[in-house]
């Protein structure tokens, strides 16, 4: 038997398992619906424009503009001068001030933190002069609708890579408990038996991964936000890119690391450090969403480029040729780690009992 089709033939059965597991195939369904469901809530919040409150707008104003402000169906905060109701928006404890000055008819001036405070200026059948105390950035984007994004990339990396790398984790340590693994060993060899564990659960995290983006393109298609697809589209294309690759270098040492003990209850300890990894990613993508640095160097880290660099993408930050720098160094790490890990998987595979030490299995 050839290689390839020796490789191709674990990875059929890899497929086969899992799609026969009724766990599997319902947690698949689960994270679709969630999927699906957190897109329509999106496409409803920005039609109706959230939970909004049906409390009066508070305003800060100066004696002057306080009876307009009154009858005007506002809440006052009447302060001393111009200086304080400066303040007063600037901390955001009222979302507009009126003091007096202005060239329009109604003689005063309307001081807003940025351009999103319009509910004061859509009352009033008059418009007087604005001054924004904040421009806001025209390359700035949504904040918020930035921080679901990054949200999201983080927990698609990180359920997908914690759900198969645990199952390729549990599978190894299976057939080695069950010596099964000796029975394969005597028609295939230990590195076809990797690479074939390796290719079968990555085929079937990246189609996971393709399921999402599709359901969430459809959905995004659905509820009439084609603008956010569009933003979207290279972010989510590299996504899956990225991920292919970065979930590769995942599972390669989730295998590698799990050949060293004997039973499933020692798996947790030996592939702490790979979750470590997969946590790392989620966390700093949260954290750091909207600082240009932190994200720069997450991109050319293989272990969070899968997030960083979509991230990069859609806020606009990274330059076309950066996702293919991100992407090689990202296939050289792989090459790097499958040789390490490969020796370290045939040297342990077949020694049960006590935990192999990773120097004595890279010796063997």
């Amino acid at each position: 038997m050839s290689a390839p089709k020796a490789v191709w033939l674990v990875a059929e059965r890899e497929i086969t398992t899992r799609l026969r597991s009724k766990a599997f195939l319902i947690s698949t369904g689960v994270l679709l619906f969630l999927t699906l469901a957190a897109v329509v809530f999106g496409g409803f919040m920005a039609k109706t424009g959230g939970f909004g409150s049906d409390e009066p707008t508070r305003v800060a104003t100066v004696s002057e503009t306080s009876d307009f402000a009154e009858q005007a169906g506002f809440e006052v905060d009447q302060v001393s001068d111009r200086a304080a109701a400066e303040e007063l928006v600037r901390s955001g404890e009222v979302e507009a001030a009126l003091v007096p000055g202005g060239e329009g008819p109604l003689g005063f001036t309307v001081l807003i933190e940025d351009a999103g405070a319009v509910d004061l200026l859509q009352s009033l059948t008059v418009s007087p002069d604005v001054e924004i105390l904040a421009p806001e950035d025209p390359d700035a984007g949504n904040p918020f609708l930035a921080y679901l994004i990054a949200i999201a990339f983080g927990v698609v990396f990180m359920m997908s890579a914690v759900t198969f790398g645990t199952t390729i984790a549990q599978s190894v340590v299976e057939e080695k408990a069950t010596r099964i693994v000796e029975i394969l060993l005597a028609t295939v060899s230990a590195r076809t038996m990797l690479a074939g564990k390796i290719l079968g659960n990555s085929i079937l995290a990246l189609a996971q991964v393709v399921a999402i983006a599709a359901l969430a393109s459809v959905g995004l298609l659905a509820t009439g936000q084609d603008l956010l697809l569009g933003e979207l589209g290279t972010s989510l294309i590299w996504f899956a890119v990225l991920f292919a690759f970065g979930f590769v270098l995942l599972a390669t040492l989730y295998a590698a690391l799990a050949s060293l003990v004997s039973r499933q209850e020692d798996i947790g300890s030996v592939t702490s450090p790979v979750m470590m990894l997969v946590m790392l990613p989620y966390i700093a993508i949260i954290l750091f969403h909207d600082n240009p640095l932190a994200l720069a160097i997450m991109s050319y880290i293989p272990f969070s480029a899968p997030v960083g660099m979509p991230m990069r993408l859609y806020l606009g930050t990274a330059e076309w040729w950066e996702p293919f720098l991100s992407l090689g160094i990202l296939v050289a790490s792989i090459a790097l780690i499958v040789g390490l890990a490969a020796r370290m998987y045939e040297g342990s595979i077949l020694r049960t009992g006590a935990r192999v030490k990773i120097r004595e299995a890279l010796k063997s």
